[in-house]
């Protein structure tokens, strides 16, 4: 018998053996997001990350950290767990660049109720996915079985993200001024925000209703609620090194009142210009089923844009261009003006 097995704690609801199982299963998936400037493997007590500082007068360090929220639910449901963990990245390292910050490295926890070493294993996958699109090293991670806790088919997944950025480059949301350009990257659906609200409105507490086609959604509704956050990271590090991007909104929960005003100063506004980009047919969806008000629908959803740059007009051109040699969507969607703060509508 493994010396690592313990009946009594196992009898108790923790499996030690399957935790041991699901590093193993995950090895593979890790190792494949590491960057030269790691030190050592999964199974130690920290991971090892020795950035590159030469040439930079000072670097500073910018972390993010977040979970993916109720939209967990959906995945139980549909019992579909390999994309929820590009969720976990994107929420981070995407609040990460908006400080103009590269992401170096990232970190997951997931709590379950039942260790099921393939479940743990097809969520870091995802994990692992989003950190290979977004160039980070996923360096390390916990998994906590907490029977008793929560249900033995449910977990949270939370994570950490680390990035750097020189310090005079770093963003400044005081530069901006009247007439500069916002510019809006398309999201790839809802993201991970609101999802409580979005499962009041259609009713989901069983998988028969995400399974129900929907005609204006061309697919079946949890296969486009399930879609994974936008991840930015390599588009606008792209964009950044093409253009002086004066400051960047990365839209969450709050929608654009709430997250657009942290790119720009007191004496300013955002006047927001309608029709000027797509709307999903989900928000569409979610309005009408739901009765919800045009102002409800931006103060909770990202409404179909993801994150926002503000630039000079004369930079926009350049910066349009940069983004669809990234193959992001991009759209001119309002300009900044003397006000209180604001997000307006025109």
């Amino acid at each position: 018998m493994d010396k690592s097995y313990s009946k009594s704690y196992k009898d108790a609801g923790v499996d030690v053996t399957a935790g041991y199982r699901s590093v193993e299963l995950m090895k593979k998936d890790v190792a494949s997001t590491a960057r030269e400037e790691v030190l050592d493997t999964i199974g130690g007590f920290g991971g090892l990350f020795a950035p590159k500082v030469a040439g930079m007068k000072k670097p500073v360090l910018v972390s993010g950290t977040d979970g993916v929220g109720t939209k967990l639910k959906i995945a139980f449901l549909m019992d579909k767990h390999d994309t929820v963990g590009i969720d976990c990245v994107a929420m981070c390292v995407n609040d990460v660049i908006c400080a103009g910050a590269e992401p170096l490295f990232f970190l997951d926890y997931i709590a379950c109720g039942k260790n099921e070493p393939e479940k743990i294993a097809a969520i870091v996958k995802g994990v692992a996915n989003g950190c290979k699109e977004s160039g980070c090293a996923l360096i390390g991670g916990e998994t906590a079985e907490h029977p008793g806790l929560m249900p033995e088919d449910e977990y949270d997944l939370a994570g950490f993200t680390v990035g750097m950025v020189e310090e005079e480059k770093i963003l400044d949301k005081n530069s901006v001024m009247a007439g500069d350009v916002c510019i809006g990257l398309a999201s790839s659906g809802v993201h991970s925000n609101g999802f409580s609200l979005v499962r009041k409105v259609f009713g989901i507490d069983n998988a028969a209703v995400l399974d129900q086609y929907r005609e204006a959604l061309g697919a079946p509704l949890g296969e486009v609620l399930l879609r994974p956050t936008k991840l930015y990271v390599k588009p606008v590090l792209s964009l950044l090194n093409k253009v002086h991007v004066k400051s960047i909104a990365h839209i969450t929960g709050g929608g654009f009142y709430e997250n657009m005003p942290r790119a720009f100063g007191e004496n300013l506004s955002a006047c927001m210009t309608k029709g000027s980009w797509p709307i999903l047919p989900i928000f569409d969806l979610i309005q009408k089923k739901g009765g919800i008000s045009e102002h409800d629908m931006f103060n909770t959803f990202n409404m179909g844009i993801g994150m926002m740059v503000i630039v000079a007009k004369e930079d926009v051109e350049a910066a349009l261009a940069s983004l669809k040699e990234s193959n992001v969507p991009a759209y001119v969607i309002g300009e900044m003006v003397p006000g209180s703060h604001t997000v307006t509508f025109r």
